[in-house]
């Protein structure tokens, strides 16, 4: 079982950085492709960003790539999401998400373990 908790969300001014962290209580999180996805007020929840378990493959949404990179540090059973030069659009609510499935998987289906989200906001 792995259960995972977001942090490091917050308020950030346009064009400012925040640094998203995942913490994975479980045993297996190198075991697993990891996610970020977000959700904001009466959107749907979107794909942000996802890596493999070797960190050898990531994948990006088209509105995202370039300002944020994922990352994850298996020794210490936690993922990252830095953004920079963040935009107001950025608001949402900000969630990782484990998959076994193998590669960086960019649809929410292939995740089976899920945070409870870290709000990000962003003025302008």
């Amino acid at each position: 079982q792995v259960q995972l908790v977001e942090s490091g969300g917050g308020l950030v001014q346009a064009g400012g950085s925040l640094r998203l962290s995942c913490a994975d209580s479980g045993r297996t999180f190198s075991s697993y492709s990891m996610g970020w996805f977000r959700q904001a007020p009466a959107k749907e929840r979107e794909f942000v960003a996802s890596i493999s378990w070797s960190c050898g493959s990531t994948s990006y949404a088209e509105s995202v790539k370039g300002r944020f990179t994922i990352s994850r540090d298996n020794t210490k059973n936690t993922m990252y999401l830095q953004m920079t030069s963040l935009k107001p659009e950025d608001t949402a609510v900000y969630y990782c998400a484990a998959s076994p499935i193998a590669g960086a998987p960019r649809y929410s289906s292939a995740y089976s373990d899920w945070g409870q989200g870290t709000q990000v906001t962003v003025s302008s």
